[in-house]
């Protein structure tokens, strides 16, 4: 659980300072927002990362943290704005397990 933190920390910076450097949105809190959902991808892709959860499991979370990210979005912003927080998400989450799929032990955790 402490790895999935640090990822999730490193992945919200890097993914914060892309955005606000490179992108330039106007709404800084919006930059924030869409840099949390890149980290926290990869911090719960990591931390799913392991044997004790089955494929329907790893599922089941992701699709539940890409609806409290909606949820969320839609609070603090509106519908339209939240919707490329969970593209940001899915990319991040179904990239993590792509690079680990050529791996051997299929994890990138070893």
């Amino acid at each position: 659980m402490q790895k999935a933190s640090i990822y999730f920390a490193i992945g919200t910076v890097i993914s914060f300072l892309i955005n606000y450097f490179f992108l330039s949105s106007q709404n800084i809190g919006l930059d924030l927002y869409y840099a949390v959902a890149f980290g926290f991808a990869w911090g719960l892709a990591y931390y799913l990362d392991t044997p004790n959860f089955s494929l329907p499991q790893k599922l089941g979370l992701s699709f539940a943290a890409m609806a409290v990210l909606v949820l969320v979005g839609s609070v603090l912003f509106d519908l339209k704005l939240a919707i490329p927080s969970i593209l940001k998400f899915s990319t991040v989450f179904v990239a993590y397990y792509l690079i680990a799929s050529f791996r051997g032990s299929k994890s990138l955790r070893n």
